[in-house]
């Protein structure tokens, strides 16, 4: 499980990045000071404003994730104030996904004037057709002329085709939505982390039920960003790569095209390595790649002279090389909170008019046994159980009263129940079992005496020593063996129950593997 403290680590690094990433210059929200991302659109009232109003939430923000981060760790201080400070943090973290909402808004609107911006200024470049590049271009761009964000630098609407800078603009405006995208995935992942953590904890179904949903939320919204991410990402790296490797053709500077190509095989490798092995192949992905890019483009800017933007790309270097992006896996099984009970007798009645025997619940998924202890055709007195407790009844199609008692969560302690009813003068007790809502009755059924479960495992590879010893602790004396090139098999089991608990204990170890709980006839 990721700690919160490693979290706001990352996140902090990432919002620290929202500045630097991009060459752009800083937007320095605490003086409400800022520095138009396009070079040309200073003198753009609205686009000024909208910066400075973008700077303004994001100080709102920032705020209110510091009140989140004392929150936390008072809560950690205090445990028994539990509630309180869980309520305090979910209304916090709403106010955040509120500002988040409004600078996605004013996000969309900056970046549509960027936009025309770089469309209407095409027309000027397109009156002078890109020439053959210079031998030595640094020589030929005037200081006055550069500035920190490499591709505002007029050198690359002179020297590419129209269609080819419009394409290099644009990726450059993505790279705002990428870190955008990433910003609210690391934030998102946060409240992941502390959910599943809290979702563990939990001891009420209903405090358990709108954890989870909350977390299945948060998820999805991540996949979503996730995928947007690698459509933006996609698009700036390729056409920023096709940009800069048609200059250095040009340019005939081979070396630097092929240590672009090591860079990019090694990034391609490192993939690979971690697919599947974080929380986002897209986020992994992005950040390999990244670092790629962004040292080609330190070398383009060297080449070129290219120094305000050569030395805000190296501080970008270094920022990327202070986050860590390989997040774990974070997969919440469902609990199903089934109320097991065993049985109990007494000599002072349970249950009265005033409170009458509880119907029977059934639930929609999991395990659970009971015992049968009797089927009459009408309502039965509480004096015919004997002083047994709990009871539930359920009224069957036929119109016939079942009553039962205790909930079990194994077959061993439903057979051990069994036994003390029988030595308690219980006739016939029966034990019946209820799985994912499906109904059977084990001393009736000839069938169910010849059912059995096996955990199966599918992995292309051999199994780690920490599922090994999780499967050893939860089936202890099952044979685990490998049936084909990716199939591990556990079991036998009698009892699904006992099988469930070890799929679940496998899936908490390794949650990249697939389980399934196989029933079989034997």
């Amino acid at each position: 499980m990721v700690e919160v403290t490693g979290m706001l680590v990352r996140k902090t690094c990432i919002l620290f990045l929202f500045a630097a990433l991009l060459g752009a210059g800083s937007l320095r929200a605490q003086q409400l000071s800022v520095e138009a991302r396009i070079a040309g659109l200073e003198s753009n009232e609205e686009y000024m404003s909208l910066l400075r109003e973008d700077a303004q939430l994001q100080m709102r923000e920032d705020s209110i994730v510091n009140a989140v981060e004392r929150a936390r760790r008072q809560l950690r201080e205090n445990p028994a104030a539990r509630q309180q400070y869980s309520q305090d943090i979910l209304q916090l973290e709403s106010r955040i996904f509120e500002i988040r909402n409004a600078k996605g808004r004013l996000i969309d609107r900056i970046n549509t004037i960027e936009q025309e911006w770089v469309l209407a200024n095409l027309n000027g470049a397109a009156s002078q057709p890109a020439g053959p590049a210079a031998e030595n271009p640094a020589a030929e761009i005037p200081d006055s002329l550069k500035v920190r964000n490499l591709v505002s630098n007029p050198y690359f609407r002179e020297q590419l085709p129209e269609a080819d800078y419009a394409a290099l603009v644009e990726a450059q405006r993505l790279e705002f939505d990428a870190v955008d995208y990433v910003n609210r995935y690391f934030a998102n992942y946060g409240t992941i982390s502390e959910l599943a953590e809290a979702y563990a904890a939990a001891q009420a179904e209903a405090d358990a039920a709108e954890i989870y949903d909350k977390y299945k939320t948060l998820q999805g919204f991540n996949r979503v960003l996730a995928d947007s991410l690698s459509d933006a990402w996609n698009y700036i790296f390729d056409n920023k790569s096709y940009a800069y490797g048609y200059l250095m053709d040009k340019l005939g500077r081979d070396e630097i095209l092929s240590r672009e190509e090591e860079r990019l095989s090694e990034a391609a490798r490192q993939l690979s390595e971690l697919r599947g092995e974080t929380a986002s192949d897209a986020v992994t992905d992005y950040f390999l790649r990244k670092k790629v890019l962004v040292g080609y483009e330190t070398s383009v800017a060297d080449m070129l002279g290219l120094t305000s933007a050569r030395d805000s790309l190296r501080g970008v270097t270094a920022q990327l090389e202070g986050i860590d992006f390989r997040l774990p896996r974070i997969d919440v099984a469902e609990r199903y909170f089934l109320d097991y009970d065993s049985v109990s007798f007494s000599s002072t009645p349970k249950y009265s008019y005033q409170h009458p025997i509880p119907e029977c619940k059934v639930y929609e998924h999991g395990t659970i046994y009971r015992i049968l202890l009797g089927t009459f055709n009408t309502k039965r007195a509480v004096s015919t159980f004997r002083g047994a407790y709990p009871l539930s009844y359920l009224v069957n199609d036929d119109r016939k009263w079942c009553y039962y008692a205790g909930g079990f969560a194994t077959r061993e302690e439903a057979e051990a129940a069994q036994k003390l009813l029988k030595a308690r003068g219980f006739v016939r007790p029966e034990i019946v079992v209820w799985t994912d809502g499906e109904y059977r009755n084990l001393s009736k059924d000839p069938e169910a005496q010849h059912i059995a479960y096996r955990v199966e495992i599918v992995s292309s590879e051999a199994l780690s020593d920490a599922v090994k010893a999780a499967i050893t602790d939860t089936a202890e004396g099952c044979e685990l063996s490998r049936v084909g090139q990716q199939l591990f098999v556990v079991g036998t089991f009698d009892d699904k129950a006992v099988a469930d608990r070890v799929a679940a204990a496998v899936t908490q170890t390794d949650p990249a593997l697939e389980i399934k709980v196989a029933e079989i006839a034997e």
